[in-house]
């Protein structure tokens, strides 16, 4: 259905057996496991799908190695097992990461891992060899029975820096180790919310709908584009919202304080010869004790991250305190290399939604997941469960254990796991060159599409390039005028059949053109037009597009008028 049905149908069906408020990863994750089960679910965002706090992430599937020193094993274990399943049900966007710590010191840190975990200290203290080689040794364990990365190995001084010429020669050791590389987070997450609707005859998923009241057993949900209001009747109530969590309850008029959030920035650096350095991401303790991390982001270096806590999360910016900071630890590791403003294409920050804590370090805080839940009463004729916590690599079996808790209230049994459920594209993804090779020959047979674009497009896209082939087949496509490496046909494309409403969904979390620094005026201008004709817009809609998405691009994420600045052509 298309939005305009998904609203008719909201009209003629008022009540939900489920309502998810907040349409980030975990909130979508449950979304397609409800819908799985045969549940009648319906989720709703103020936003886009996956705009929020899931689209300030770094990157990153891993099981957290530095979370062992706080104690938090369980959590360990269960993110290194779903971070192997992501890599084997979402092969097109997540894929093994070699990850290289830079180590400093021998004994640092022997006493504060055993202090935290007693609660008898909270200060960072930089972790020496011994330290991280027995939290890579306990990673390798966790994963002994289900081995998809290789396992560790330590590097001295020589043999690291003849790998590393630009690494600071202070080093002592490096020790390499493998996690996840989400390459495009706000992809898999769209992809999961389509199987969901896909699968679940009695899914429903709409975007810019917002909760705004609620009272008995009604719900109100207001469209953000036309305004109109619609009411439902929901059995429960999931409030996914994030760091915006509070604010939803607040909505429903049951106020609680279950978030205490903290900010997260990254800078996409367009830097060749720090790129160069890169063979995989290097992570390492920054000398306040952060850890953050150097990523190669395709032939672009993304650096972060900062925790810094936050009590609006709208209010979420990256500040100048945080770029100086960040430009300022990559010294540590390559103090030969220099790292300048003028090296930022993008820049964005991201919400946290921690638990509420009185912790001292932001860094203490958990990142384990937990459901708060409200029974009905107070006003309310159904319960909410609150979805507090949480991370990217944790988020299926986060939502698998909220449809448990949801199924058993309903008085049903499971009826499919999505512990070896293929995501999207992911689906009969080739498993090797050879099979990739004889995929790509039969659908450019199908399609008539030429080679080298049909692998373009599997690269983009999985197995779901088939589908696009096709549709680009269908009629004359040509390059984007000012980004060759996508067409019209292309874009067109998502827009018919990802959900767009607005020109920024189409360019910041549909494609990665923005993310990946390639974003221009004239250019945001030729996909405004495409959009257009696709979606209907008039000149006055499209110009209010544009407008849009260029203050967005310039207030969150830290693009000049400079590179913004529209061709006097278009």
């Amino acid at each position: 259905m298309n939005r305009t049905e998904k609203l008719n149908q909201l009209k003629a069906q008022s009540r939900f057996t489920v309502l998810i408020v907040g349409a980030g990863i975990n909130g979508i994750g449950t979304f397609r496991d409800l819908a799985l089960q045969g549940v009648d679910v319906l989720i709703v965002d103020r936003a886009d799908y996956s705009a929020g706090a899931s689209a300030g992430s770094s990157h990153m599937a891993h099981g957290g190695i530095r979370y062992l020193e706080n104690g938090e094993f369980r959590l360990v274990r269960e993110a290194l097992h779903e971070r192997n399943l992501l890599i084997e049900n979402a092969p097109h966007y997540v894929s093994p990461l070699r990850t290289t710590i830079p180590i400093f010191r021998y004994f640092s840190g022997l006493l504060n891992a055993p202090l935290k975990f007693l609660n008898l200290r909270n200060k960072p203290a930089e972790r020496g060899a011994i330290v991280i080689k027995l939290g890579l040794m306990m990673y390798d364990w966790y994963t002994r029975d289900h081995r998809v990365t290789p396992t560790h190995r330590f590097y001295g001084r020589k043999a690291s820096l003849a790998r590393y010429p630009k690494m600071n020669p202070n080093i002592r050791f490096t020790a390499t180790y493998y996690d996840g590389f989400i390459a495009v987070p706000e992809r898999l997450a769209l992809e999961v919310l389509m199987d969901g609707e896909r699968e679940g005859g009695r899914a429903i998923a709409l975007n810019y709908m917002s909760l705004v009241g609620a009272e008995g057993d009604n719900v109100q949900l207001r469209d953000e584009l036309s305004g109109e209001v619609y009411t439902i009747q929901p059995q429960i109530v999931i409030n996914a919202a994030g760091p915006w969590i509070d604010f939803a309850n607040q909505a429903m008029k049951r106020p609680t304080h279950f978030i205490g959030g903290t900010k997260g920035s990254h800078l996409v650096l367009n830097h060749p010869q720090l790129r160069e350095q890169l063979d995989g991401e290097i992570f390492f303790e920054n000398q306040d004790g952060r850890i953050v991390l150097i990523l190669p982001y395709f032939d672009r270096v993304m650096i972060g991250t900062t925790d810094i806590p936050i009590d609006n999360p709208d209010d979420a910016r990256c500040t100048e305190e945080e770029i100086e900071y960040m430009l300022g630890m990559v010294r540590r590791v390559f103090p030969d290399i220099t790292v300048t403003r003028d090296h930022i294409v993008y820049q964005f920050s991201g919400v946290r939604p921690l638990p509420a804590s009185d912790a001292d370090n932001p860094g203490q805080i958990s990142r384990d997941h937990s459901i708060k839940t409200l029974e009905a009463g107070d006003g309310l004729a159904f319960p909410v469960l609150s979805l507090v916590g949480g991370k990217w690599t944790t988020f299926r079996a986060f939502s698998e254990q909220v449809t448990d808790e949801v199924l058993r209230r309903l008085g049903r049994e499971r009826r499919v796991s999505t512990r070896n459920m293929a995501i999207g594209g992911g689906a009969n993804y080739p498993k090797d060159e050879t099979a990739r090779n004889a995929w790509l020959e039969q659908v450019a047979e199908d399609s008539g599409i030429d080679p080298p674009r049909l692998r373009q497009l599997f690269d983009r896209y999985g197995t779901r390039a088939a589908d696009i082939a096709r549709h680009i087949a269908e009629d004359t496509d040509t390059p984007l005028t000012h980004h060759p490496a996508y067409s019209q046909r292309e874009m067109a494309y998502l827009c018919q059949h990802e959900q767009v409403v607005h020109l920024d969904d189409l360019l910041l979390r549909r494609t990665m053109i923005a993310m990946h620094g390639d974003i221009s005026g004239p250019l945001v201008a030729e996909v405004a037009e495409v959009a257009a004709g696709v979606l209907g817009w008039d000149e006055a809609r499209k110009a209010e597009e544009l407008e849009r998405t260029l203050t967005i691009l310039r207030q969150e994420h830290g693009l000049t008028e400079e590179q913004l600045a529209l061709s006097p052509t278009l």
